[in-house]
């Protein structure tokens, strides 16, 4: 539960007195007004947010702060690499990848498919490379993303 602190139980006060610094300097913005207008009131889903922040402890907003770090920090775009592949199942393997990198012809897909391990595509978003990484399973392929 407490995995957001350090070992050392004087860092352990410094993080806690570093976020309640930050706290303390952030200035509160005007309510929203009441005239009507436009995009003056904040949704119910912000006002919901902001109620469950408020009814936090020290600790919690530690941990909450922790994990917000670490949530942008999460991977979003793998490498997916050919690592070997079935030799039973060669020829369907050089197929898909054929029709994964159309820049191969067949001759150049089969070298590709023989050289394995090797990068089929960088920068994949997540869902993305799970469906390559499951097509070319399916076929008899050993893929791993990177």
């Amino acid at each position: 539960m407490l995995g957001a602190f350090r070992k050392s139980p004087v860092n352990n006060v410094r993080l806690i007195h570093n976020t309640v610094k930050a706290f303390e300097q952030v200035k509160p913005i005007d309510p929203p007004s009441t005239d009507g207008a436009a995009g003056s009131k904040a949704s119910p889903k912000i006002t919901a947010i902001v109620d469950e922040i408020a009814k936090l402890t020290l600790i919690e907003t530690s941990q909450l702060v922790e994990a917000i770090k670490e949530k942008p920090a999460e991977k979003s775009e793998f490498t997916i690499k050919l690592e070997k592949f079935d030799a039973a199942q060669k020829a369907k393997v050089i197929r898909e990848i054929k029709a994964l990198l159309p820049n191969l012809n067949l001759v150049a897909a089969k070298k590709f498919v023989e050289e394995s391990p090797k990068v089929v595509r960088e920068n994949v978003p997540k869902e993305e490379a799970e469906k390559i990484k499951a097509t070319l399973e399916a076929v008899g392929a050993t893929v791993v993303l990177e």
